[in-house]
């Protein structure tokens, strides 16, 4: 496995509570700069209807994940709330190379898998400016059941301790522009250091 201080890509990690609004934010870092890479994850969760195979996530069944760990083609892989979760290593890998900036958007778990093989990646948390925004974030999202959306709330609060001892950058997405407008100024510092 290369690492980053090769001088070609460098690993951008974005991580934050479900319903912060990660996606949107980096969505809007793809649009702002074209030498980025956004790294889509493999899942065995359902699709919602207002997601697209491939884009979103690439939308797998569990035996086609569990071949993919067997094989060794997962930078990380997690289990989140009942669901598993994984990064395609050769992607992301590829748009290394080409010296890209790599986006991996991926929950606390798999970052600090991913520190460890990319020890000089920038890491970025997502922040609700309240427990209570975030609370309202998911209810509006309406993707999972009421028992799911406590469960993904109350394990918020884990998340957010561990990040504030692993990533270097806590961004507070109260105003989504303002959030964006942050996060693109630390991807075009992490692109200056290669």
């Amino acid at each position: 496995m290369s690492n980053t201080s090769n001088g070609k890509g460098k690993v951008v990690i974005v991580s934050g509570p479900s319903g912060v609004g990660k996606s949107t934010i980096c969505k809007e870092i793809i649009k702002k700069l074209d030498y980025v890479y956004l790294s889509v994850s493999v899942t065995t969760r359902p699709k919602s209807d207002a997601e697209v195979d491939g884009q979103d996530y690439w939308f797998i069944s569990e035996e086609e994940f569990q071949e993919r760990i067997d094989k060794g083609l997962l930078l990380e892989h997690a289990e989140v709330f009942g669901h598993l979760y994984g990064t395609p290593k050769d992607k992301v890998e590829e748009a290394l190379q080409a010296g890209k900036v790599v986006i991996l958007e991926i929950d606390v778990q798999g970052a600090k898998i991913a520190k460890t093989v990319y020890p000089d990646a920038v890491m970025i948390f997502i922040l609700a400016p309240s427990e209570r925004d975030l609370a309202e974030r998911l209810n509006y999202r309406g993707r999972e059941a009421g028992e799911v959306a406590e469960e993904r709330l109350n394990g918020a609060s884990a998340e957010i301790a561990v990040a504030w001892q692993y990533y270097e950058h806590m961004v507070i997405n109260e105003d989504l522009q303002q959030a964006v407008n942050e996060c693109v100024q630390i991807v075009e510092n992490a692109k200056s250091e290669t």
